[in-house]
């Protein structure tokens, strides 16, 4: 009997805002896609990260673990060879997971002799992943097609970016209005389209599993035309915040650290001067204009694939999971990039369309409600697609499979909360470090948070907690730990903390005892064999 076609399709874009597409009725961005795409599958509306920055965050998504058990709590710091990922598990039945894009994956040293390059970047490629195209730092592939293609010898990976000079309305719009040199048929959204299509070219006949990883709309914030004027800075929200950076600081030592040190040239223009949080109003509404024209050319090309698959008869046999690996603070509390505790950083877009459940008659997921409304986490998406794939899900695994909630059911033990980690220890990134700033170790550096329905506690090493009231204070302005009418909430939120802590510790073997000439795991008895060589 011929086995199912089954695909994965597994889409990353970088440093996506959980509230940013079309089908939450955001009030300027278009994403028409997505929002197909969310139609028909199922859209996780309180979906959120478990760490930030890129490796970190990615570290989690692939292996199903919590920072805490992973470890790799910063870009650079090694991912331990000991944990599986869900490439490597892929591949236990017969996939081949291919990547198009770049996974932040850090070797483990211990692996390799100290002279191997793969220790010489934090953006290698993942135990289990083969390479369709890898973009690492440098962006090689990329930029080698646009010499190809008749631009400039000297690109590299920075002059890339770099604006058109003497562009026309530059002034009045802004840094960030100003296209690069590159067409937006030639940006690298549309090469890593060109080069998954490709590959699916030749495999129309075969069961495959491609991860799409997009670089945007992660910074440099420069769009193509006609992305870059696409939408018009006045119709655009302005950042939530303080009436002043002052203000702002004085939530928490550690915000205002970050707010003294993030400077503007990562997101504005490599000649930007001074501090992200002290941009003009003009400057930061043409970035926001700028990062929604870089998602809506992400979802163009989406658009693309989706089409492509659907020619080729492959729609109906592939599941399609579209998240992000953490969002983006865009201003708000002053902040730009990813850092902190606040949920613009954290919050995220999940949508999952499983051709299994897809109601061809309405054009929408055959469940009860497209749209999910309890607490999931990136996590999950590891036991989901392995779930789906019909392959045993590890042991050890943090996540839970979607499966349940993708076909309308919520199980009755799942989460009530969100939880996520910052480690802001800065080894050798900027002078003076935090460390020495605040007069702690590496290890101190750090902070856990536990968010549910009404409140968000912030939990950290060695510096002073935080508890917001999110049904009275939403956009987390007022921290009320010292408050005596929130102490109780303090004590309670942090025992809750405990618990989900030793819950999650390491048990991969935990479950297992050796007994009576047999080997019993908690679910049921079973002998566990050596995989054949």
């Amino acid at each position: 009997m011929k086995k199912k076609r089954k695909n994965v399709l597994f889409i990353m874009a970088d440093q996506w805002r959980g509230d940013t597409l079309g089908c939450i009725n955001h009030p300027v961005v278009q994403t028409p896609y997505l929002d197909q795409l969310a139609g028909e599958g199922v859209l996780f509306r309180k979906h959120y990260a478990q760490a930030v920055p890129c490796g970190p965050s990615r570290a989690s998504l692939y292996t199903g673990l919590y920072a805490m058990n992973h470890r790799s709590v910063n870009n650079g710091t090694p991912l331990n060879a000991r944990f599986t990922n869900i490439a490597l598990e892929a591949r236990k039945s017969g996939y081949d997971p291919t990547l198009f894009g770049y996974t932040d994956t850090s070797a483990d040293p211990r692996e390799f002799h100290q002279q191997d390059p793969l220790l010489t970047t934090y953006e290698g490629l993942m135990p289990g992943m083969s390479s369709g195209v890898t973009l690492t730092d440098n962006q090689r592939p990329w930029i080698a097609e646009l010499i190809s293609r008749g631009y400039d010898h000297s690109l590299n990976e920075h002059t890339v970016y770099y604006p058109v000079a003497n562009y026309p309305g530059a002034e009045k719009r802004g840094v960030t209005f100003p296209p690069p040199v590159y067409s937006d048929e030639d940006s690298s959204a549309a090469f890593l389209t060109d080069e998954l299509l490709k590959w699916l070219s030749v495999r129309e006949d075969e069961n495959w599993f491609a991860h799409l990883s997009y670089l945007r709309p992660h910074p440099p914030w420069i769009a193509p035309e006609p992305y870059n004027s696409m939408y018009d800075p006045d119709d655009v929200s302005k950042p939530v915040r303080m009436k002043s950076l002052e203000l702002e600081g004085e939530q928490h030592p550690l915000l205002k650290m970050l707010l003294t040190k993030i400077p503007g040239k990562k997101f504005f223009a490599d000649t930007y001067e001074g501090l992200a949080a002290e941009a003009c109003e003009k400057d930061i509404l043409q970035a926001r204009a700028t990062y929604y024209g870089l998602m809506t050319e992400i979802d163009h090309h989406l658009g693309r694939v989706i089409s492509y698959l659907k020619k080729t008869g492959q729609y109906e046999s592939t599941l399609i999971v579209f998240t992000s690996d953490h969002g983006e603070q865009l201003g708000d509390h002053y902040l730009f990039g990813k850092a902190g505790y606040f949920d613009a950083s954290y919050a995220i877009p999940l949508i999952i369309r499983n051709p299994e459940i897809y109601d061809s008659t309405s054009g929408k997921s055959s469940t009860a409600d497209n749209q999910v409304e309890v607490f999931t986490e990136a996590i999950d998406v590891m036991p989901t697609i392995l779930d789906w794939l019909d392959l045993e899900i590890p042991q050890e695994l943090d996540g839970r499979s979607l499966l349940p909630l993708l076909n309308g059911n919520v199980p009755d033990n799942w989460r009530k909360e969100a939880h996520w980690e910052f480690d802001f220890r800065e080894i050798g990134s900027y002078q003076p470090m935090i460390e020495q700033k605040f007069g702690l170790s590496p290890d101190q550096c750090s902070l856990t948070v536990l968010r549910d329905e009404c409140y968000k506690y912030v939990h950290m090493t060695a510096l002073p907690p935080l508890l917001f009231d999110l049904q009275e204070d939403p956009e987390e302005f007022i921290n009320r730990a010292e408050d005596p009418d929130y102490r109780h909430l303090v004590l309670e939120y942090s025992q809750k903390m405990l618990s989900w802590s030793m819950l999650h510790r390491d048990r991969t073997l935990v479950n297992i005892n050796l007994e009576s000439g047999k080997l019993i795991h908690w679910k049921g008895q079973r002998i566990l064999t050596k995989p054949e060589a």
